[in-house]
């Protein structure tokens, strides 16, 4: 009887090690197939989840762009990205209806259209929670007419911690950041200005905010704007 269990033990030996090392090429190869196909710069919001970046420990940058679109800064911006290789989001507002092939083109280039709300007027918004919710409807009926998408990602004009709300509507960011949730939207803020939207900083000092500000381990999100004839945010991206 030994030599029969000594053969049994050797092939169980055996189809255990074939069994790992099965295991362990297939997770080789699915390793190298993420990370072939992951993007090193900026990232659709739509299609990354921002819990994977703060695993990694390169510095990957969201780039956002804020109150567009307009003719002389959105599409500028738009030709930088599509020559670089970089997608980036678009928090959009209600512009002119000539202003539409902006957006349809910010989609079909690969890019994430996203809510910035219809009127980006502080003190209509947050007038009350309806004034909020009423404009939102407005730019998401918009985007989902030209883009044939429902567009779930927001962030509010002045961020969900803005001090400005206080003064027309007290509390109004409390419960909008927990409503927007509970229908379906998520919102995200930033954690690097670029500064761009002061109008008193050249493109060096928009590049100098930005790089200054990059760390790894974390979602890096970039504020900029891409309102008409922002000629230091469209210089600095050519850095």
């Amino acid at each position: 009887y030994g030599g029969y269990f000594m053969k049994i033990f050797v092939i169980k030996k055996k189809f255990i090690f074939l069994f790992l090392t099965t295991l362990i090429a297939t997770l080789i190869i699915c390793y190298c197939f993420y990370i072939y196909n992951s993007p090193s710069l900026a990232v659709d919001l739509c299609s990354t989840s921002l819990n994977d970046i703060t695993k990694s420990d390169e510095k990957v940058a969201y780039l956002t762009f804020d109150d567009g679109p307009t003719t002389k800064a959105t599409a500028k911006i738009l030709d930088i990205l599509k020559e670089e290789k970089i997608r980036a989001t678009f928090f959009v507002t209600d512009k002119k209806e000539e202003l539409n092939y902006l957006i349809k083109r910010e989609q079909k280039e690969g890019h994430t259209v996203a809510l910035h709300t219809a009127t980006h007027n502080y003190s209509y918004l947050y007038s009350s929670p309806e004034a909020y919710f009423e404009d939102l409807k407005t730019v998401s009926e918009k985007v989902k007419r030209i883009t044939k998408k429902e567009a779930k990602i927001i962030r509010f004009p002045g961020g969900s911690s803005n001090t400005v709300s206080k003064k027309y509507y007290p509390g109004i960011m409390t419960y909008l950041t927990s409503e927007v949730s509970l229908r379906g939207y998520k919102y995200y803020d930033w954690n690097i200005d670029s500064e761009d939207a002061t109008r008193r900083v050249d493109e060096n000092k928009v590049y100098e905010n930005v790089v200054s500000h990059l760390k790894p381990n974390r979602e890096n999100i970039i504020l900029m704007h891409d309102f008409s004839a922002n000629e230091p945010t469209k210089n600095a991206l050519r850095r």
